[in-house]
């Protein structure tokens, strides 16, 4: 339902197809720690890390106030809300398609980052945040995100993997299978929703508002006291762009003041978000590892199968606790390929049930001897298993 904007994409990176890295084995193959794979591994990338700055990734996070939830009492009244200038359609960018992904230019100097939405998303915001001096290109879907990057047109991706309210993103795990991405680090982002319209609307003139799903369902309590129609769009900016591209005098959107700001919209009200921890934990992607360390906290993400039986789980779980690894984060998905799993020894013939592959995030760098050995008792009983990534912990949020 979003307008699309006029102006084509600044032009991408033009590197040959043909270097895209082959995935890499995995890391706890040797019986010596500074050997085999993690000597080469720590070579081939260090070169890279200085070239890419992947150590400062981190840094210039954005300053934000402690948000307040919304009382309406009052919120609505005498509240002006800054008047802002629209850009103009050929001044933003428009959002990568899996039709133009072949679109090729000249390199730039500043690092290129996909993110998912247009102009004004909050996934700009964390991307602004993980890379402070960035390029961000909008991508119209998380797919087309990977595969900018898998196609050297971006350098990184800053996509959405769980938030504190909505919960996980399925589709971002299953890419992460799909693809052979690797997570270079992570980022957690505070959502603050705004209530955004047209100049001169006011907030009794509203009779619906349109939004992201999620965003409609993080501020419940406030819509549903206001009394309007909510529906649900593709993102919460490309809803911004909606509303002002048609002038319309009877909806609102939910989205960031940001986005208020690029499409030339009115804050009716700011923190409209029924709870004000509302963070968004997002993940960067690129097509080489970081060199894993043991200098900082560290996570890693992996992604297994097993076999069926009693307690198999169990026995996977417990390659971590037995060497004190703290699990921040487990996810089963059934297998796209292979969904169902017939069991033939069942008394009544055989029962097909659905067969899982687990995400697991925990706190351990792959460089520590207590994660390699975890992972290598893991490979013993796994039908299959992928170290998905070993970053830096995001410990600032904002």
């Amino acid at each position: 339902m979003a307008t699309t904007m006029s102006r084509s994409l600044t032009s991408p990176l033009s590197v040959p197809q043909s270097k895209t890295p082959s995935p890499h084995p995995f890391p706890w193959k040797s019986s010596n720690p500074t050997s085999g794979f993690l000597l080469k591994y720590r070579q081939k990338i260090a070169a890279m890390s200085s070239v890419h700055g992947e150590n400062n990734t981190l840094n210039g996070n954005l300053q934000t106030k402690k948000p307040q939830t919304l009382q309406l009492h009052g919120v609505f009244e005498d509240n002006p809300s800054p008047e802002f200038s629209p850009k103009q359609p050929q001044e933003l960018p428009r959002p990568l398609t899996i039709a133009n992904l072949t679109t090729s230019g000249s390199q730039g100097s500043r690092i290129r980052v996909a993110y998912q939405g247009v102009p004004g998303a909050y996934s700009e915001s964390a991307a602004a945040k993980a890379y402070p001096s960035c390029e961000p290109v909008p991508c119209e879907e998380f797919e087309t995100a990977f595969q900018a990057v898998e196609r050297w047109l971006v350098d990184r991706a800053v996509l959405p993997i769980e938030n504190s309210l909505g919960g996980s993103i399925h589709r971002n795990y299953d890419l992460l299978l799909r693809h052979k991405l690797h997570i270079v680090g992570e980022v957690q982002f505070t959502v603050r929703h705004c209530l955004l319209a047209n100049h001169g609307v006011e907030v009794q003139n509203l009779r619906r508002v349109v939004s992201h799903y999620q965003a409609l369902a993080q501020c419940e309590n406030t819509l549903t006291k206001l009394g309007v129609v909510r529906e649900a769009v593709d993102d919460t900016a490309g809803a911004a762009q909606l509303i002002a591209a048609q002038k319309l005098k009877d909806t609102g959107a939910v989205a960031s003041a940001l986005a208020a700001e690029i499409y030339g919209l009115s804050i009716l009200a700011h923190d409209i978000q029924d709870n004000s921890d509302n963070v968004t934990r997002f993940l960067m992607l690129a097509r080489e590892p970081v060199i894993p360390g043991i200098n900082r906290r560290f996570k890693t993400s992996i992604v297994f199968s097993l076999e069926e039986g009693p307690g198999v789980l169990f026995k996977a779980l417990a390659v971590f606790a037995l060497r004190d690894i703290n699990l921040t984060k487990i996810e089963s998905r059934p297998r796209r390929k292979q969904p169902l799993r017939v069991n033939s020894d069942c008394t009544n013939g055989s029962m097909k049930y659905f067969d899982y592959i687990f995400y697991v995030d925990f706190e351990a760098s792959t460089a520590s001897e207590k994660a390699q050995n975890a992972l290598r008792d893991l490979e013993e009983f796994a039908t299959f298993l992928r170290v998905l990534g070993s970053y830096p912990m995001d410990m600032n949020q904002s």
